[in-house]
């Protein structure tokens, strides 16, 4: 039996996702935007980027 996209979705995964920066976002968006696990580390090497870079910092990673 093929399993659909709904059985695919795990209950932390967003509803829906956004392209680009229109919409707030954390430091843990920009880790797991990246394709990184989000460990304290990360998140606050990622902290630093947004304070350096704002918006531009997640559009790297999303158009």
């Amino acid at each position: 039996m093929k399993e659909s996209p709904e059985d695919a979705s795990t209950a932390s995964a967003p509803r829906r996702l956004y392209t680009g920066s229109e919409r707030p976002f954390d430091p843990e968006d920009l880790v797991m935007a990246s394709g990184h696990d989000v460990t304290p580390e990360r998140v606050e090497a990622a902290r630093r980027h947004i304070e350096e870079k704002g918006a531009a910092a997640l559009e790297r990673y999303l158009p």
